[in-house]
């Protein structure tokens, strides 16, 4: 069944007050976006393929949760420390400081919302509402939100600019024109991949393109760091793809780009399902088939 989400606007009152009781710290999902990894990265004092390496998954998408047993039976985040907290507090990602709340961005208007129609936090860390309550706005001041909205908005366009070199490839070279529809199948299967094996179909070269950009300034301001990020993959698109000849080589490089940017998607906590036919219905209204 699917879980409702209550949504919130900016000026609504919550028991937000954190308990400090590290509940959230463990059995939870915590997905990443390229700029936030080498942000915690930073924070460890280790190298952002380093961190991927020895704390992350699917190649860097995702933070593992492989530490002591605790809260439920369930397994604590990676950077979490019994009786001390975060490791990498000052680099944590949005998915951290927005906790127990998500957010979306639909067209240029973003929401506020948590899972269910209870507040989640009650239940692990009850002693929540006898704390202040904080409007939505007080919170993501606190909590330092700012950049790292700014990062999560970069790299939606940069997943869509990802997906448009994809269908430049499928619409503007008679690939679809050829009664090609095997291409949009794989639009669709990948958007239903487990993150495991879509890492797998498109292969280590172009996740070490997307998770470790060689960016070695303007980690500060990530939108900076998301354009120059957004720069480079065009650069490496245009290499890879740009003397392509056949069909089958058409074929094969907008699956990949597609695969990657539906890849990014997932570290940007996106539905890969609903974004994948999004696209291939997008591509059909634009004459082609499946």
């Amino acid at each position: 069944m699917r879980q409702i989400s209550t949504r919130h606007n900016i000026n609504d009152k919550l028991p937000l007050t954190c308990s400090r009781a590290g509940a959230c710290c463990y059995g939870n999902v915590v997905m990443l976006n390229p700029w936030e990894l080498s942000c915690l990265a930073k924070e460890k004092k280790v190298t952002t393929r380093e961190f991927r390496n020895l704390y992350c998954e699917f190649g860097g998408i995702r933070l593992r949760f492989d530490g002591k047993v605790g809260w439920k039976n369930q397994k604590a985040c990676s950077q979490y420390i019994e009786k001390l907290g975060c490791s990498v507090r000052l680099g944590r990602p949005l998915a951290c400081r927005l906790y127990p709340l998500g957010r979306q961005k639909q067209s240029d208007e973003v929401h506020y919302m948590y899972e269910g129609d209870k507040f989640p936090c009650l239940k692990s860390c009850p002693g929540v509402s006898q704390l202040p309550h904080l409007s939505v706005s007080e919170y993501l001041k606190e909590q330092g939100t700012t950049k790292f909205e700014k990062a999560q908005d970069e790299y939606l366009d940069l997943m869509q600019n990802l997906a448009d070199i994809a269908f430049e490839l499928f619409l503007d070279t008679g690939l679809a024109q050829s009664g090609d529809k095997k291409t949009l199948q794989l639009w669709r299967t990948m958007g239903n991949e487990l993150p495991d094996a879509l890492a797998q179909r498109i292969g280590q070269k172009w996740i070490d393109y997307l998770m470790l950009p060689e960016i070695f300034d303007d980690l500060e301001d990530p939108v900076s760091f998301a354009r120059k990020h957004n720069d480079l993959l065009q650069i490496k698109a245009q290499e890879m793809f740009g003397n392509l000849l056949t069909n089958k080589e058409l074929h094969e490089a907008s699956v990949l780009i597609m695969g990657v940017a539906l890849y990014l998607a997932r570290g940007l906590g996106a539905n890969t399902k609903n974004l994948a036919e999004h696209w291939v219905e997008t591509a059909k209204n634009h004459g082609a088939q499946e």
